[in-house]
């Protein structure tokens, strides 16, 4: 798979790192710059955002639910459509994480969305919650740009499903996220052994992993057994208001996941057993080898 310059998913290629600002921005523009300044620092790749039509994408048996903001007291659907980043704010954001060296991707929530920002992205998004969506997959697969496909909530059919239904349509490149819908995630929930099935079970696509784990450790661990791409969401700080907060990744606790990732990359070697250089004054002592 190539996203934009960048290989991803050979045995040699550095996994892809993506910061989710998801809805941490609070429909902010100044918050989503910062937090795109905090994963370009971090060493992120990737800064991925969400767009949605919230009449569109939100089941209507959820608009009338009263919930309590920083804004007051709203509706859900009131509160999805507060937080909305428009059209112009995401042109804003693109340009700027561009600026920045870092790859432009977005969930899309419904066709319109994709239609609305797919001149802008680098690759697109296809959320846990839409990949029963078969209009919106195969309008996703239409598109020039790879495809990134989340698993959170789903059965192994209905991902089977999701992959038939892209491949029907187009032969480009597509990724699948090994992922659990839980903010936060316990680890007992994680399920990392999953990554493995997928690989097995899909050996010609990327596999990766979207982090919803309030640590480090579980990313990290995803890299080990073999994911490609790692998705973790990006917050200023976990005590802000919000339901993702909890499940995000601060500043200095995101860079050092990427530091323990690109360790863990180089710890992982080739797998064949050999006797390194720096070894050999060893075994010239204890062996007595000359």
């Amino acid at each position: 798979m190539i996203i934009r310059d960048r290989q991803i998913g050979g045995y040699n290629d550095p996994t892809y790192i993506v910061a989710e600002l998801g809805i941490n921005h609070q429909g902010d523009i100044g918050i989503a710059k910062q937090l795109i300044e905090a994963a370009a620092r971090a060493g992120a790749n990737a800064v991925k955002i969400q767009k949605r039509v919230p009449r569109v994408s939100t089941p209507k048996s959820e608009w009338d639910k009263l919930r309590e903001t920083p804004w007051g007291s709203l509706t859900y659907i009131q509160y999805r459509e507060r937080i909305e980043l428009s059209i112009e704010q995401v042109y804003d954001l693109k340009w700027y994480a561009r600026r920045l060296g870092l790859d432009f991707i977005s969930s899309v929530w419904d066709r319109e969305s994709l239609r609305d920002v797919i001149e802008l992205l680098d690759a697109i998004k296809i959320p846990s919650a839409m990949l029963t969506n078969r209009l919106l997959i195969t309008d996703a697969a239409l598109q020039p740009q790879p495809t990134i496909l989340s698993t959170g909530m789903s059965t192994t059919e209905q991902i089977w499903d999701a992959v038939f239904e892209y491949r029907s349509w187009s032969e480009n490149q597509l990724a699948i996220l090994h992922c659990t819908s839980t903010y936060p995630c316990s680890a007992e929930e994680l399920n990392l052994l999953l990554v493995r099935t997928l690989q097995e079970q899909y050996p010609d696509l990327v596999i990766g992993y979207s982090n919803h784990s309030p640590g480090i450790i579980a990313a990290v661990t995803a890299v080990a057994l073999g994911a490609k791409i790692v998705e973790a969401h990006i917050t200023l700080d976990r005590t802000m208001w919000g339901t993702d907060h909890a499940a995000s990744i601060e500043p200095a606790g995101f860079a050092r996941m990427i530091s323990y990732i690109r360790t863990t990359e180089l710890s992982l070697g080739n797998g064949i057993k050999m006797i390194y250089e720096s070894e050999l004054p060893n075994l010239r002592k204890l062996r007595g080898v000359t």
